[in-house]
């Protein structure tokens, strides 16, 4: 049997603090229209689409594909397979790549992160493939590992063919996958993403300065990699946070340098104006009870695994509503985690979030009496 209990969200949400009323609500505003093949416009927090156009076509992403090479290299350092200070021996092959480079020389060699920072800053292709080598032996086994995360981190419509971006009959990714790697990199690699917010990167002498001209215009943007190519126009994943709030923006297929940033730059100025994220529960927080049969105490506190986050409309917050679905009986023992119902979050008419609820605390059996006395309680009232 599953009970069904409605409430404001004022009433499940006990550590969120009550949102004023005062001012007019913010109607649902109309997006900005985007020059370009693609893009997207995501909260960081939320994961909540706030506009999007052809986000899951399937397109060459030109030098964006080197957002993946660095996840990948950072996943290996993470876990122990390479050094930041590993030193790599620069093949010719590397040496030779066409396209962006960061002038690193044959036979020479080249630390780990001195490569990491001129593929994000410079756009080395060179310093893309040396990065490769180092990692999986070639670029083609590790455009394998690179597909391999795709899939991994949910990027159903991306398949890569090389570590660069060059162009490839088969190396293509979406708007929607280039977000979802975007939002991986600033998660799980913090202490890398502090990189793309730089603005220049010497090495060998010669300084180049980041292409993602956003950097110089935004103070509230600190990343993330631009892309061009023939095939594939001017392309760029960026990343702003403002008060709290980190949205993520990208955008394929425009004309010029200026236009991929300019475009960005509308959607960011969208976003932040007419929408705000708040944090609704914590991982592991009490956010309401349920009956506990047989058990050492009686109560059990239900909550969610992971954080939620939910992103609404300027000054619709104060109308979300939450329900939660609760199975019942709850029969001691009980693991924690063990899921026990569901938690749906609307915001009027629209089901905006819905999770699975979970034990926060083990609840152990309780005495023999106990036992025997919750067993014929239950037989009572069924």
């Amino acid at each position: 049997m599953i009970k069904i209990f409605k409430m404001s969200l004022a009433g499940l949400l006990f550590s969120v603090a009550t949102i004023s009323s005062a001012g007019m609500i913010t109607p649902n505003p109309t997006a900005p229209s985007i020059a370009g093949t693609a893009h997207i416009l995501q909260d960081y927090d939320s994961g909540h689409i706030l506009m999007s156009e052809n986000a899951d076509e399937r397109l060459p992403p030109a030098s964006i594909t080197k957002l993946m090479t660095s996840y990948v290299v950072s996943q290996e350092i993470h876990d122990g397979n390479i050094k930041l200070d590993d030193e790599v021996l620069i093949s010719e092959k590397a040496w030779r790549m066409i396209g962006s480079r960061s002038f690193i020389e044959v036979n020479t060699k080249v630390t780990v992160e001195a490569l990491l920072r001129g593929m994000i800053v410079q756009s080395g292709n060179d310093a893309a493939v040396a990065l490769a080598e180092h990692v999986a032996g070639s670029e083609e086994v590790f455009a394998q590992m690179m597909n391999q995360y795709a899939q991994k981190l949910g990027m159903v419509n991306t398949n890569y063919q090389n570590a660069t971006g060059l162009p490839g009959p088969e190396h293509y990714t979406t708007a929607h996958d280039i977000a979802i790697l975007s939002a991986a990199l600033i998660r799980d690699f913090p202490e890398h993403y502090q990189w793309y917010a730089e603005k220049e990167y010497t090495y060998n002498g010669i300084t180049q300065h980041n292409r993602n001209k956003l950097l110089w215009r935004d103070n509230t943007v600190d990343g993330l990699k631009t892309g061009h190519t023939e095939e594939a126009g001017y392309c760029l994943s960026a990343s702003a946070k403002r008060d709290g709030m980190r949205l993520i923006a990208v955008v394929l297929g425009t004309a010029s340098e200026n236009a991929r940033a300019q475009e960005i730059q509308k959607m960011f100025n969208f976003g932040f104006r007419f929408f705000e994220t708040h944090q609704l529960y914590a991982a592991d927080e009490a956010i309401t009870q349920t009956k506990v049969w047989k058990g050492q105490t009686d109560q059990l506190n239900l909550g969610l695994a992971q954080p939620l986050s939910i992103t609404v409309p300027r000054g619709r917050y104060k109308d979300l509503q939450a329900s939660t679905n609760i199975q019942q009986p709850v029969v001691a023992p009980v693991a924690k985690g063990t899921e026990l119902g569901e938690v749906e979050i609307r915001l009027g008419d629209e089901v905006v979030a819905t999770r699975k609820l979970v034990a926060v605390e083990e609840v152990e059996k309780g005495s023999w009496w106990r036992r025997i006395l919750d067993s014929l309680l239950m037989l009572i009232w069924g």
